[in-house]
């Protein structure tokens, strides 16, 4: 049996990573009560590795770069390697539990073991503890991450019953070096007939596959840069970490109010956000509309559980320019429409695939040429996750932060994640670039109260009696009305 092969995308995470920007993503997940003790947590992660196998997979990359790497199974795999320990010194506030996971994120994965670890933080304050969790991006993409905390976590308080013994595993022998290569010279052979069938199976909607390449080839091609902007310098191996949080019903009567989407709110508060820690620093924004990088899931419902990427991305705007929030969000919803109706993220999913037949060395390069145009200022993922409680060894899970890596010259990047009726911003700066990301955070907050006060009076009273308000001080504040 042949060792999986990584796609072209999965394999372009590992050749763009370098020290000053490591290519994994993360999130930090903060539990209500006691934490586990760390056996009981380790046993209880390798109770289900069975339920993620790639968990037991590492990389094995073929002689002379001769075709793309493949995941093989690890008869070397230590658990207490991958499942980890902290504990916060009192009295554990979130500022320490998020300066923490910072340290966590700028430590790169080992390329030699399994792309993947997960620690468990003791000592957070009002009775509470946090995991860690951190795979690298070839592994996994946001949507796919999703998945396995599902599989990983339980659904209910009760912790499920029977043994909590693993099953048995026994890892496959690698291959050999002259079977890796031997499968990549297969493969090379094959690559045309594929590449064929693939266009044979786009061309089912030719007229949608070739107007979203040319949408996509337009903006590549026509000088679409993004422009210059205070985040776009260069950056060290060092991460900061700020969180904030809304209510997902709050931005639903927004939308219900003015139009668009979910998504589209959220992209106009954080053009609000960028705005106004613009302005406080004496920056011109009239007129200015940067340009956030939107990975689009395009992974098929029988693909949920798979691993590796399934993404392509969309341009979207930020007119950070417009300090009305309702006027920012008519252009975010307006431009998001066309882009949609372009069929930019078509044309780009396309181009993507043609990546899994480049040579390696071909793409390796590729991966690593610095452009000469920046297409986009940062990246601004949304990832909908479970809108139910999980839980874990009968722990219920409070919140989840993502935590996105940055590309190079891209000293911020905002992830966003929904989880049981909240929207949890988790934010990466570059530590010396981004030294006030609390600051940011801030202005993010107040971006999100402006727009949810445009939402109908009478409805907002009534999503206040239905849904609790959490309160928190300073960066990593809840946005969201008092209860009443």
């Amino acid at each position: 049996m042949a060792a999986e092969r990584l796609t072209g995308l999965d394999t372009s995470f590992l050749h763009m990573e370098r020290a000053g920007a490591h290519m994994h993503v993360a999130s930090t997940i903060i539990f209500e009560g006691p934490a586990p003790s760390h056996e009981e947590f380790r046993n209880h992660i390798a109770s289900r590795l069975h339920l993620v196998p790639r968990f037991r997979q590492k990389l094995r990359f073929v002689p002379f770069d001769q075709g793309r790497p493949v995941w093989v199974d690890d008869p070397h795999l230590n658990l207490d390697y991958h499942v980890r320990q902290s504990a916060l010194p009192a009295p554990g506030s979130e500022e320490q539990l998020r300066n923490l996971a910072a340290r966590i994120f700028s430590q790169q994965l080992d390329r030699s073991k399994p792309l993947w670890e997960l620690w468990l933080v003791e000592g957070l304050a009002d009775n509470r503890f946090a995991i860690v969790g951190k795979s690298h991006h070839a592994l996994v993409d946001g949507v796919s991450g999703v998945d396995i905390t599902t599989v990983l976590f339980d659904l209910d308080a009760e912790p499920e019953g029977g043994s909590n013994s693993p099953p048995p595993w026994l890892a496959r022998p690698e291959p050999t070096d002259m079977k890796l290569l031997g499968d990549a010279v297969k493969e090379r052979l094959t690559s045309p007939k594929e590449i064929v069938r693939g266009f044979r199976a786009a061309l089912r909607g030719p007229r949608q596959v070739l107007h979203g390449i040319g949408a996509t080839s337009k903006m590549i091609g026509a000088g679409m840069s993004a422009p210059e902007s205070v985040f776009n310098v260069d950056i060290g191996p060092h991460r900061r970490f700020a969180i904030t949080q809304t209510d997902l019903g709050q931005l639903k009567l927004v939308k219900d109010k003015h139009g668009g989407t979910v998504n589209d709110v959220i992209l106009a508060i954080v053009a609000g956000g960028i705005g106004r820690y613009l302005r406080a620093r004496g920056h011109d924004t009239e007129g200015l509309e940067l340009r956030a990088m939107v990975p689009v899931s395009v992974r098929a419902d029988e693909e949920h559980g798979a691993l590796g990427n399934r993404i392509t991305a969309m341009m979207a705007p930020l007119p950070v320019w417009a300090e009305d929030p309702v006027e920012r969000l008519r252009v975010v919803t307006a431009e998001m429409g066309d882009l949609k109706s372009s069929g930019q993220a078509v044309g780009a999913e396309i181009l993507t695939k043609i990546t899994d037949f480049a040579p390696p060395t071909i793409a390796s390069q590729a991966a690593r040429l610095q452009p000469a145009q920046r297409f986009f200022n940062l990246v601004v993922t949304n990832v909908p996750g479970p809108q139910f409680p999980l839980y874990v060894l009968g722990r219920k899970m409070e919140s989840i932060f993502p935590m996105v890596p940055l590309a190079r010259r891209q000293a911020l990047c905002i992830g966003i994640m929904s989880y049981n009726g909240q929207v949890n911003f988790g934010l990466i700066g570059d530590y010396d670039a981004m030294a006030d990301l609390d600051s940011f955070a801030l202005d993010l907050e107040a971006a999100t109260a402006e727009m949810i006060a445009t939402a109908p009076k009478k409805q907002k009273k009534a999503a206040k009696k239905k849904l609790a308000a959490v309160s928190s001080n300073g960066a990593g504040a809840v946005v969201a009305e008092p209860s009443s």
